[in-house]
């Protein structure tokens, strides 16, 4: 009886040990960095990516903004998940949220992003610059890719994650989603908040604090342009795209610059621009326009919803006229201007490289960015950009 006593022990122990080492096995390694793919609209040139969202899982096709505060999404009658959760009126995540009302459902059956006593926000659509109403709840997200230091891709599911589900009958809200591309059903927001997308994936797994974007140049071809988060390594196989990135400081505006005006600085994403030379020589005009002032305007804002640079009277005149005259000598042919543009070129009459803009350095204190015949000086390069 000792003896099988003493088996029946021995054999226990080699099952817990068993058990112990296969939930060490299984146990996902840590991740370094997360992949999305990007696309780019044809009609509208926006860019957009798709997330899963719930369980059962929806998938999202969603504008990406840089400027938005959190991801905001229409959750009609076909998103019914069971992992979904509000978040309550005061609660902690209400206030990481800067949740501004607390939402009631009235004259309509209960249901996901239709709750009482529910932290409300104000997403806001970039394209047709409007508010809606929407609650504040966590889900399961997924179709998330991660790398872990390998170049194998893993489909990682991000639990309790925030974000504001636009429920489109709740307060007979028409129109939210319009002059977003055909099909998207919100917008995925990158701003410097604690609710961003970027931000919570950081704080949730430990990776850097940086996310950056490859932008699709075209949406002829079929293919898709990247957005990571975290420090990399960004593998897109057989490369690491993390060691071809090249980096340019950002700045932060002390000031509130909108969507939502609170007194805090800035969400937004500023770079110091020096000068806007036309092949090499300075193009004049008053520079303090490029910096921020007192009262938070100027400066240089990053955007991806706006499908071309736009440039104060003062600067986009003289730069025009440069570009005219330069033209000219190089034997561009100009053809009738197109709105909202000043100058148009017949693109026949313009030399190209296979890569198109290029982007190199010049002086050790300078980033010079060609755009096809204007450049674009920023001062102070070794910094790690889309950091905070």
């Amino acid at each position: 009886m000792a003896t099988s006593s003493a088996l029946y022990s021995f054999l226990l122990s080699i099952s817990l040990i068993s058990l112990l080492s296969s939930s060490i096995a299984l146990k996902p390694p840590k991740p370094h960095a997360f992949i999305l793919p990007i696309e780019k609209d044809p009609a509208t040139l926006q860019y957009s990516t798709f997330i899963d969202m719930g369980t059962p899982p929806v998938t999202l096709d969603l504008v990406i903004d840089i400027s938005e505060r959190f991801l905001w999404f229409e959750c009609d009658n076909a998103y019914n998940s069971s992992t979904y959760h509000p978040i309550p009126c005061g609660s902690k995540k209400c206030k990481q949220a800067k949740g501004s009302d607390c939402i009631e459902c009235t004259n309509h059956p209960l249901k996901t992003g239709c709750t009482n006593n529910t932290c409300g926000l104000d997403p806001f659509n970039p394209i047709a610059k409007l508010y809606v109403s929407g609650d504040v709840g966590e889900d399961t997200l997924s179709s998330v890719y991660s790398t872990n230091g390998a170049r194998a891709l893993s489909n990682t599911q991000v639990p309790h994650f925030l974000s504001s589900c636009v429920y489109p009958d709740k307060f007979g809200v028409q129109g939210f989603l319009e002059g977003l591309a055909k099909g998207k059903k919100g917008v995925l927001g990158l701003a410097r908040t604690t609710i961003s997308l970027p931000t919570q994936l950081a704080m949730k797994y430990k990776v850097d604090h940086k996310f950056a974007l490859c932008l699709p140049s075209s949406s002829k071809k079929k293919g898709f342009g990247d957005l990571f988060v975290g420090g990399g390594p960004y593998y897109l196989p057989p490369y690491d795209a993390s060691k071809s990135l090249v980096y340019t400081p950002l700045i932060i505006n002390p000031h509130s610059t909108g969507p939502i005006f609170d007194g805090d600085p800035s969400i937004e994403y500023f770079i110091d621009v020096k000068a806007i030379k036309v092949d090499g020589k300075v193009v004049k005009f008053p520079t303090s326009l490029l910096s921020i002032n007192k009262r938070g305007d100027g400066g240089t804002k990053i955007s991806t919803v706006l499908s071309h640079t736009k440039l104060h009277t003062l600067i986009y005149q003289p730069l025009v006229n440069n570009f005219v005259k330069k033209a000219e000598v190089m034997k561009i042919k100009r053809v009738a201007a197109v709105a909202p543009f000043g100058a148009c070129f017949d693109s026949r009459t313009i030399g190209k490289t296979s890569t198109g803009p290029v982007v190199n350095t010049s002086a050790c204190d300078e980033y010079i960015f060609h755009i096809p015949g204007i450049i674009y000086v920023i001062q102070h390069v070794r910094v790690t950009s889309l950091v905070w």
